[in-house]
């Protein structure tokens, strides 16, 4: 009877200590754009594992590329009592409401690979990539590439609206800045996705002589920049080598156009967006301090020279 007894209380006593580190472990609220791209779908990941990894209880949201879902999202997590509160913001516009609500609860908001056009005191941080910077390293490759010969360039814009739409378009226009041989002659949205990407192409190759104009393409995702290299295909010419292309985000799939001679260059933006975000949230709840404003995650350029299959067997097992 006594081992009986002994037993129960050393149950009651498990039960109770995990009850209480449960209690105690963080929860962060995250809400996602949706699944439009490899990358996305990638982060999604990556973030999935930090938190597990850090025994972090994290509430998914997928917006499904609508704002009016993330603010809906955010509201709940608001109500729920979360943390912390993660958002990659759909577009820039429109949040101040919301953040202040978050902001009065005294709830931190992390924004991930996206910023906002709020007041800063509205939001802990944002970690992201330079998006400028992304479109300008984009530019200046094309710029050394073709060099003095005349090039014609279409361009494959993200959401409208979106920070990186606006940013990487601005960043590849400085790039070819100085360059009059560079004209880009046809600029429309594919909203980041590989469908929107290979139609909006099409419309492209119609418009200039069946792609007989086009000299180059620029699309500010890789998931784009598949789907028109599908497009090109389909419209008799070699992508890669009659038109050139250059992207943005180093997904898998761009690695294995790349080792087939169908693209040229990616710039990477890395997935891993929320361990730089976990680290400062983890540092602000310690002792209060806030980190900057910006943390900068790190943006390589490949090529062809790059072994792009090696890259590729590196990057597939990350989720996208």
């Amino acid at each position: 009877m006594k081992l009986v007894r002994a037993l129960a209380s050393a149950t009651a006593l498990a039960v109770t200590i995990f009850a209480a580190s449960q209690a105690s472990a963080l929860t962060v609220g995250f809400s996602q754009i949706g699944s439009e791209s490899g990358w996305r779908a990638a982060e999604t990941t990556v973030t999935k594992q930090e938190a597990e990894k850090r025994g972090i209880d994290l509430k998914f949201a997928d917006a499904q590329q609508k704002q009016e879902n993330q603010i809906k999202a955010l509201r709940s997590f608001i109500a729920q009592g979360v943390d912390a509160i993660f958002v990659a913001p759909v577009v820039a516009t429109g949040w101040d409401d919301v953040l202040g609500e978050a902001k009065d609860a005294g709830i931190p908001v992390l924004l991930l690979d996206r910023t906002v056009d709020s007041d800063k005191s509205l939001y802990l941080t944002a970690v992201t990539s330079d998006l400028v910077h992304e479109g300008n390293v984009a530019g200046k490759w094309l710029a050394d590439t073709v060099k003095d010969k005349d090039c014609n360039i279409v361009e494959l814009q993200g959401t409208t609206g979106s920070s990186p739409a606006i940013d990487r378009k601005k960043g590849f226009e400085q790039g070819i800045e100085g360059h009059a041989n560079l004209k880009i002659i046809r600029s429309q949205t594919g909203d980041f996705t590989r469908t929107k990407g290979k139609e909006v192409m099409e419309s492209f190759l119609k418009a200039e002589n069946g792609g007989k104009n086009i000299c180059a393409l620029y699309a500010h995702n890789d998931d784009m920049a598949v789907g028109a290299i599908e497009a090109i295909k389909e419209a008799g010419l070699k992508p890669g080598t009659d038109i050139l292309v250059v992207s943005i985000d180093a997904v898998p799939d761009i690695f294995k156009a790349m080792a087939a001679g169908e693209a040229n260059a990616t710039v990477e933006l890395t997935p891993n967006m929320a361990g730089p975000a976990f680290d400062a949230l983890d540092a602000y709840l310690k002792d209060k301090k806030e980190p900057p404003k910006w943390i900068q995650t790190e943006s390589k350029l490949y090529t062809a020279s790059d072994d792009p299959m090696k890259v590729y067997e590196l990057k597939k097992g990350l989720g996208y």
